[in-house]
């Protein structure tokens, strides 16, 4: 093993409300808390998600790849139709696309995740 996992850092236009979004999806708390760097995780000492100011900031397209996506987050549900509601509430957008095990969506700054079932 060379090291251990970090953060996955996403790039975004406005940290503080992404993280936001993600706080309220995945039950985690803010580890650092600054204008141009964002993270939130279960513990200061556990990996986190960051989310990080660029600028000029482009969205990625889902799908396609002329803005690729680069990454996405896999959230576990027990009840898709349940959480699709929450996370619209949330500002998430639906994508139409998925199956019976999974949808995906774009978080507020057009950033795929998927909500799984199984």
């Amino acid at each position: 093993m060379i090291g251990t996992w970090q953060a996955l850092v996403i790039d975004c236009e406005d940290p503080d409300s992404l993280a936001r979004f993600y706080e309220h999806l995945l039950g985690m708390v803010r580890i650092d808390n600054d204008p141009d760097w964002v993270s939130i995780g279960d513990a200061a000492d556990r990996p986190a998600i960051a989310f990080q100011a660029v600028s000029p900031y482009v969205p990625p397209q889902w799908p396609g790849h002329l803005n690729p996506q680069q990454a996405h987050i896999d959230v576990r549900v027990k009840d898709l139709d349940l959480a699709e509601d929450q996370v619209l509430a949330l500002g998430a957008r639906a994508t139409g696309e998925g199956s019976k095990t999974f949808r995906v969506y774009l978080d507020p700054q057009a950033h795929p995740f998927c909500l799984v079932s199984w």
